[in-house]
């Protein structure tokens, strides 16, 4: 079990490029490069005839924020076409309605190979699940190829279900794109009020906002106040709200981010 769980976590830090993650489960696979995000010729100068795919976030999250250009997308994608190339897109952060697409790559039409996708897909229940295309899955994974002992059980099964339902009838992707277009409204405004905020980022539910004071410490006195913000490095403050968020929750929200940042003056 342990050799099992050890080999999937260094799969999964191998294509990650946060020497932070990396460092605890050295050595980790060979044949991983790293480009630059939302540069086109860094991923092009990184591939060989050996490169079987290129995997990225939709949006970056832990690195702080950074949705992908759609240029870049788009050329990511033509990259790969051109060389017969897998896209992978993880999405398992800005997926599941978080941007007002059910999918974050559905805001640029620039459709992956294989996709991940986990966290709000059980609304608590820990579950996480991968999708391919028709074309991967038949050169790929044929039934019985990939086992797990808990994955696909009826349990979460049932749970994926349900949460896909909800987000029916309670109509989630309309509501992210009309509120999140208020949480940039107030989170705009907030940044010109104060210098040492230079800038917000991001799609939808799942905000940024560079800060040169310490984003640890802003973190810390707004869970003081009762305001629950978590951080991306050293320098932004990141903003995921849940997806049921209202615009008056938005108001108390920016009430006490602003009440917070005013110590910092």
């Amino acid at each position: 079990m342990r050799q099992s769980f050890h080999g999937r976590t260094i799969g999964a830090l191998s294509v990650t490029g946060n020497a932070h993650y990396q460092e605890p489960f050295e050595p980790l696979m060979d044949g991983v490069r790293f480009a630059d995000f939302n540069d086109v010729e860094s991923v092009k100068a990184q591939v060989t005839d050996k490169t079987c795919a290129i995997i990225m976030e939709t949006i970056q999250g832990e690195s702080g924020i950074h949705p992908a250009d759609r240029a870049f997308l788009e050329g990511v994608r033509a990259l790969c076409d051109e060389k017969d190339i897998l896209l992978i897109l993880d999405e398992i952060q800005c997926g599941m309605g978080r941007t007002g697409q059910m999918y974050a790559w559905q805001n640029f039409g620039v459709k992956p190979d294989i996709m991940t996708t986990a966290k709000a897909l059980g609304c608590g229940v820990p579950v996480g699940a991968f999708l391919m295309t028709e074309r991967v899955a038949q050169k790929s994974l044929a039934p019985g190829d990939h086992g797990t002992t808990y994955g696909g059980n009826p349990f979460v099964g049932a749970a994926v279900s349900k949460v896909f339902d909800l987000y029916e009838q309670m109509h989630i992707l309309e509501h992210v794109g009309e509120v999140s277009v208020y949480l940039e409204q107030k989170l705009d405004e907030i940044v010109d009020k104060y210098d040492f905020l230079k800038q917000r980022r991001g799609m939808g539910l799942m905000q940024g906002i560079v800060t040169e004071k310490s984003s640890s410490e802003i973190a810390a006195k707004a869970l003081d106040a009762g305001l629950v913000v978590i951080t991306a490095g050293a320098d932004v403050i990141r903003i995921l709200p849940p997806l049921v968020i209202t615009k008056d929750n938005v108001d108390e929200m920016a009430e006490k981010l602003i009440g917070v940042l005013d110590a910092f003056l």
